[in-house]
């Protein structure tokens, strides 16, 4: 059974689930796709590892590098998949490109695009602990984060990153 607990954040309440000892959702509120991987069935209450990701985002949310992230188990395709993984080696407090993800999974031998990558990001369950918000147009735009653009600006601020030629869209599918 998946269980489910929330906690208060800068960001507003977060919603956390975990099945077993891995964390498959983090969701901030009123966010795109929120909560499209939990199943009907699920139980409140704070295990082991949903104390674990209580204490991580708690450091986090203090400014701190919060060090590795609790097991996580997100839900999605082979593609998905290799995207998400793919975001959880960005340091904390880097940022890169949707383009720069695409020409790592082609080298890998995954065909993909800036576009599909982009969609895989979107569609991250886990948010924060599977770092997605330190994803950027090439450009420099702040595009894309299904939590919303004032939030991924906080996050990557809470981080230190230098928002020094980085800016919010103001026209796109994307904002």
């Amino acid at each position: 059974m998946t269980s489910m607990c929330h906690i208060p954040s800068p960001l507003g309440m977060l919603t956390l689930s975990a099945e077993g000892e891995a964390i498959t959702g983090l969701w901030l509120e009123n966010q795109k796709y929120f909560g499209s991987t939990l199943p009907l069935q699920t139980k409140m209450e704070e295990t082991p590892v949903l104390r674990q990701a209580s204490l991580w985002l708690e450091r986090y949310f203090s400014g701190k590098d919060p060090g590795p992230a609790p097991q996580l188990a997100p839900q999605g395709s082979a593609f998905r998949q290799a995207v998400w993984a793919l975001l959880q080696e960005i340091p904390y407090g880097k940022i890169t490109t949707y383009g720069a993800l695409t020409k790592q999974l082609r080298s890998r031998g995954i065909a993909a695009s800036p576009q599909a990558v982009g969609g895989a990001v979107g569609h991250n369950p886990i948010s924060i602990l599977i770092p997605c918000h330190r994803v950027v147009g090439s450009g420099g735009s702040l595009t894309g984060y299904a939590g919303g653009i004032e939030k991924k600006r906080f996050l990557l601020e809470l981080e230190g990153v230098d928002l020094t030629g980085l800016y919010t869209p103001t026209r796109g599918t994307a904002l």
